[in-house]
């Protein structure tokens, strides 16, 4: 059992001094890359400032939604259109805001709760895309700015090579490995919010579609209200 122990502890140990270094590594490559740097970071930061709201906001609107179709139909047969607009007060998510809109001009006719759907949903539609536009240009700005860090540094290279009059390996390798990093991160970073750039896209159409079959229950429901 100490064996074991001890075993356990010395990984825990060895696990914790490869992290310490892969930091330090990455803190010197970072140093290295120049002032390019920074910006960089800043960009992968407020991408995933961003990314973080809309993975909140994408969870607030989703919902089960054959669940809370259900749920309003049995509103609709238990008390009625203002039973359902009730429980559509209580819940969140972006078709509750949708069946809400609808519901509020029932008494007007389908034709304007169709129309009170639609306009709704394209608001409903805004809310969820709102965001994505800035992590898409955190997207295109990361890699050109590494590839603006990589100008200036190569440029840096070939004027160490002018000053020490002399085509050296250790200068021209040293000098276009520095250059190079900020190229590095910057694809990393923008790699990195393109695939949460493409996963709140996925998620959202999933949302939509789910969002517009609803709506035609909906509709189908108030409709066969109106027959009897």
């Amino acid at each position: 059992m100490q064996i074991t122990e001890i075993t356990g502890f010395l990984s825990f140990v060895l696990a914790q001094v490869q992290e310490q270094s892969f930091i330090s590594y990455l803190q010197q490559k970072f140093i290295e890359g120049g002032g390019f740097m920074w910006p960089i970071l800043i960009s992968l930061v407020l991408g995933l400032g961003f990314t973080i709201e809309r993975f909140w906001a994408l969870t607030r609107a989703t919902v089960n939604t054959k669940k809370f179709v259900l749920q309003v139909k049995a509103a609709l047969e238990k008390g009625g259109v203002p039973e359902a607009i009730k429980l559509c007060e209580n819940s969140r998510g972006a078709i509750a805001s949708v069946f809400h809109a609808g519901l509020l001009r029932a008494d007007e006719g389908l034709e304007a709760s169709e129309k009170a759907i639609m306009a709704y949903g394209a608001i409903e539609m805004g809310f969820l895309e709102r965001g994505l536009i800035w992590i898409s240009t955190f997207i295109s700005v990361a890699p050109m700015l590494g590839f603006t860090g990589t100008v200036q540094g190569m440029i840096q290279a070939f004027d160490a090579i002018k000053e020490a009059a002399q085509i050296s390996p250790s200068i021209v390798a040293g000098g276009i490995s520095v250059a190079l990093l900020t190229t590095l991160f910057g694809l990393i970073v923008a790699m990195l919010l393109q695939v949460f750039y493409n996963y709140f896209v996925s998620r959202i159409d999933r949302i939509i579609a789910d969002m517009e079959e609803s709506s035609i229950e909906l509709i189908d429901t108030l409709y066969e209200m109106k027959k009897k």
